[in-house]
């Protein structure tokens, strides 16, 4: 047993390194444990979180960080300042340079983003301590505002017309980009979506999109017929999933790959200013901002509550104001629309 006076004489010497007990303790436990490498710790690190947008967009900065000489074997808790910016300039050289690309610091964004979840969870997972957790104070450079903006009429018809009239599944792709226009959704909305998030009383959809959220949207009573058709025409006896390639198997990302190619290669305009699905949100949500105002666009868009004011909590948008928008958008009566007012 330790003397009391050994102990306190213990604690004053602590109290002038300035360390208390419990950080002492918590170092000794972290230390008796093997510190992981990136190449084994990423892959843990995937396989806990759940399939989806972030999981894909961290996935893809990691495989980065694995493809660099030397940063597989080393341990988690090894990379230094330098070594860190060393890895972000590789990365940095190494993008791909699109139309629309800047000066790399989005994948630059990005890239600290991804490690600072790492480190975050390495420490949660007490496999480092937090004062070893450098990847929290890497500067992450200012971001630049967005080229996308909404598309014209004249441009989006034919973006529609291109994807109608050339590819392998037509009827895929014209279902694809009339979900995005009357929804504004993301893609993982789309990817995700199920038969049993279809409404047809209601005619509105369950969209699951990033951070969890969870939003029931109306549509029109023919994207609804469509989908169901589509749904019920190509869905076997698996999942239930509701975008289906022809073979039954369900619709992933690589589908919008290969529709903004085949666009891109026909509309010289997409190809010169890289357009992608996301323009198509851009151009709904600038369709209803014009004419319902930011409220009425926050909602649509599914943006979270605390993007807005404190007044916005009192003055909360009904799923009937966006069956209006989708009624004016869309030029058909909605069930649970308030007007019906047919102005797209």
């Amino acid at each position: 047993m330790v003397d009391e006076a050994d102990r306190q004489a213990a604690l004053r010497v602590l109290e002038s390194l300035g360390v208390t007990p419990e950080a002492l303790l918590g170092q000794v436990q972290l230390t008796s444990r093997s510190t992981p490498t990136f190449g084994d710790y990423i892959p843990l690190l995937l396989a806990t979180m759940p399939a989806g947008a972030t999981r894909n967009h961290y996935k893809s900065y990691w495989t980065k960080l694995l493809a660099q000489p030397g940063w597989p074997e080393r341990r988690i808790d090894e990379p230094t300042f330098s070594d860190f910016d060393a890895l972000l300039f590789k990365i940095k050289a190494s993008r791909r340079i699109s139309a629309n690309s800047r000066d790399g610091s989005a994948v630059v964004a990005h890239t600290v983003s991804a490690l600072r979840y790492l480190y975050k969870r390495a420490v949660n997972d007490r496999l480092i301590p937090p004062d070893r957790n450098l990847a929290a104070r890497i500067p992450k450079p200012r971001q630049q505002p967005s080229n996308r903006r909404a598309l014209s009429n004249d441009l989006l018809s034919t973006i529609i017309d291109i994807a109608d009239r050339t590819g392998n599944d037509p009827d895929l792709d014209t279902l694809v980009l009339r979900l995005h226009i009357e929804t504004a959704c993301r893609r993982a909305g789309a990817v995700a979506l199920q038969r049993p998030d279809l409404d047809p009383v209601d005619c509105i959809i369950r969209l699951r999109e990033k951070g969890g959220t969870d939003f029931w949207q109306p549509i029109s009573p023919t994207l609804m017929a469509g989908l169901i058709r589509h749904h019920e025409g190509r869905s076997g006896k698996q999942t239930e999933a509701v975008l289906r390639y022809r073979n039954g198997k369900p619709m992933g990302y690589g589908r919008y790959d290969y529709l903004i190619a085949r666009i891109r290669t026909h509309v010289p305009q997409a190809a010169i200013h890289n357009i992608s699905i996301h323009w198509i949100r851009h151009t709904t949500l600038t369709y209803v901002e014009r004419n319902f105002g930011p409220a009425v666009t926050r909602a649509f868009a599914r943006h979270s509550e605390n993007s807005g004011t404190v007044t916005d909590i009192y003055t909360k948008v009904t799923i009937e104001e966006i069956a209006d928008v989708v009624a004016s958008l869309t030029g058909e009566p909605h069930p649970l629309a308030l007007h019906n007012n047919h102005a797209p």
